[in-house]
């Protein structure tokens, strides 16, 4: 046994003389289950997992990692695709820390660290609330939150960061602090859009909204009517109020061939919602799908089917001012020279409340009306080093031919080479965040989170 693997493994025992009970290591099921992330990763073999219940363990977690010099990094929901939950060191993982708690006056929940929107969506539905949260049932709520948050409600309510209030964190030193308006006024704002780069959140407050049901729908259309639905689409939406959202997309069914999805969801009074989704089933030839009055969680589980554990995934991002003519020209062309059915394009809309918010309010660099363009490719691992090359060059080509895109992208959704437009992500917010970042966690302990400038 080399010297090397001698002192990992000293490493790693000591980790559990130090945290009995909290640490797993390669081969022991704890740990299969902490790295078995969403997005099957390559070539990242974490030491050891620390399995934390409380804000305790994850201080005595950070600890531990930085007295051994070990590079470290947190999962919570384990959904981002560029895999930053895991390292080659230790891994943080808060998936028993999964509790949300609504407020005696209904006005916010607490959200633990781990928690999935699914585990919000829980205790709040009952009440007939409802945290501003993503597209999708099964993502870690507070990786979701420090990035942004686009989602349904959005028009409504904002990103889901526009509706934390506050937040426990623990810093690179160990100590677990509180940051709100307030107090650690400007570790608070880094947070919010900033990612994990400052520390690990173990819980949040969230601002809840009433919200006793939506009216939504994924509505099928024929490839073949693509570009004359999503024009119809765009032209609706425009002169929508705030409580209405649309997601859009191009993917393939179960049988393989592409399909236009509409989704268009109305949050506003429950009796206004069939008039005002209405025009979205005469867009083309509806091949499936309907409109009804649904719950929150309902709505939010319409892609758990093909957000499954162990996919290879690529994404590329981008921003673009609106859906015209010319982005679905380019929608539409990416889609016919998809090269698998794992490819999908879909938005996510940025508008209302999102849009009226002050841009240097939080670290989130754009606050103008906008489309957020995902382009995906999500196939089965084949260890086909081809064949992750060709979905890669796939994704990034779409991307790029957004001809009319905004400089930057959405941060959660950035590779971890991304830096460049990184740095253009942010706007006038980009030297303020490099100075928290500098002061917060100057040795860049938090360094496998989302890229921020440099």
């Amino acid at each position: 046994m080399t010297h090397f693997m001698t002192h990992l493994m000293t490493q790693t025992t000591d980790l559990s003389r130090r945290l009995p009970g909290l640490v797993s290591m390669p081969g022991e099921d704890r740990y299969t289950a902490a790295t078995g992330i969403w997005a099957k990763q390559f070539g990242v073999a974490p030491r050891a997992v620390i399995h934390c219940r409380t804000p305790a363990d994850v201080q005595a977690a950070v600890a531990a990692a930085r007295d051994r010099d070990l590079p470290l990094s947190v999962r919570g929901g384990g959904h981002d695709w560029a895999g930053r939950a895991l390292c080659d060191g230790v891994v943080i993982d808060l998936s028993a820390m999964r509790d949300a708690v609504v407020a005696p006056d209904h006005k916010s929940a607490v959200i633990w660290g781990g928690a999935r929107v699914s585990d919000v969506t829980t205790v709040t539905e009952r009440l007939h609330l409802a945290a501003t949260a993503g597209s999708v049932a099964s993502v870690g709520m507070t990786g979701l939150t420090l990035g942004g948050g686009y989602g349904p409600l959005i028009g409504r309510c904002g990103l889901a960061l526009d509706n934390m209030l506050e937040a426990q964190i623990v810093l690179a030193d160990g100590s677990l602090v509180s940051a709100d308006a307030e107090h650690n006024g400007e570790l608070f704002w880094a947070l919010r859009g900033g990612g994990g780069n400052f520390g690990v959140v173990t819980s949040m407050r969230h601002r809840l909204h009433a919200l006793p049901s939506v009216h939504s729908g994924l509505l099928i259309y024929p490839f073949s009517e693509a570009a004359t639905v999503l024009e119809r689409c765009a032209v609706i939406a425009t002169s929508m109020p705030d409580e209405f959202s649309v997601q859009v997309g191009i993917a393939a069914g179960p049988d393989g061939a592409f399909s236009v999805m509409v989704i268009p969801t109305w949050c506003g009074l429950p009796e206004e919602g069939e008039t005002r989704l209405a025009p979205f089933l005469q867009l083309g030839t509806l091949l499936a799908g309907k409109l009804e009055r649904n719950s929150y969680s309902g709505l939010l589980a319409t892609f758990d089917p093909i957000v499954v554990n162990g996919l290879r995934v690529f994404i590329e991002t981008c921003w673009i001012p609106a859906l015209d003519t010319g982005s679905i020209d380019t929608f539409v062309t990416a889609m016919k020279n998809a090269i698998s059915p794992g490819c999908a394009i879909v938005t996510h809309d940025f508008r209302g409340a999102a849009a009226r918010v002050a841009e240097d309010a939080t670290a989130f660099g754009l606050r103008r009306d906008h489309i957020l363009i995902e382009v995906l490719a999500m196939f089965p691992d084949r260890s086909d080093s081809l064949d992750d090359l060709r979905h890669r060059n796939w994704t990034r080509s779409t991307r790029k031919a957004f001809a009319g895109a905004m400089r930057g992208g959405y941060p959660n959704l950035l590779g971890r080479d991304d830096l460049d437009r990184a740095a253009m992500s942010y706007g006038g917010n980009a030297e303020r965040l490099i100075k928290a970042k500098r002061r917060y966690d100057p040795d860049n302990v938090f360094s496998s989170a989302i890229p921020l400038p440099r």
